[in-house]
């Protein structure tokens, strides 16, 4: 984990942001909530996730300009439409949730240190950020981590 992240976040270069902003959110939505199913196959399997039974949280990326809903129906991560309101929200940058899935900040300095803000249902945001601390990202997700890694490297490099 690194010490000190840099005091401004580097954001995502407009030829990346734009694209982004072009495509629908319903897909933004879908292809995250079948990435997540797949990565916390098994973390829905053994009801660590119940927590969000019934409840509706809303991931904001500011610089990429995403607002990606969901909430936990059966055991699965569903979609959920833009204009629902959410008990939880989490929002950064990508530079942020790049530090926070790579684990090269932990999730307690990013959200303390409001790199990523919680608005809404605070136990909730607890439980969130409890989860998100628990889990062992480096095996079943080694890839993910080191391109995370490489990603918010270059980010700083650029900026």
């Amino acid at each position: 984990m690194i010490n000190q992240t840099l005091k401004q976040s580097p954001i995502l270069p407009a030829v990346l942001r734009h694209p982004l902003r072009l495509t629908p959110g319903v897909l933004h939505n879908r292809l995250f909530i079948t990435a997540v199913n797949y990565l916390f196959k098994q973390e829905l399997k053994d009801d660590e996730l119940d927590f969000l039974q019934d409840k509706i949280v809303a991931i904001k990326v500011a610089d990429a300009g995403l607002d990606l809903r969901f909430s936990l129906k059966q055991k699965k991560l569903v979609s959920c439409h833009s204009r629902t309101v959410a008990d939880l929200t989490i929002s950064g940058t990508t530079y942020d949730f790049l530090l926070l899935t790579s684990r090269r900040e932990d999730p307690d300095t990013l959200f303390f240190n409001r790199r990523l803000k919680l608005a809404g249902d605070t136990e909730l945001g607890l439980y969130v950020k409890n989860f998100l601390d628990s889990i062992d990202l480096t095996e079943r997700w080694s890839l993910i981590c080191k391109l995370s890694d490489r990603a918010s490297r270059l980010a700083e490099k650029l900026t």
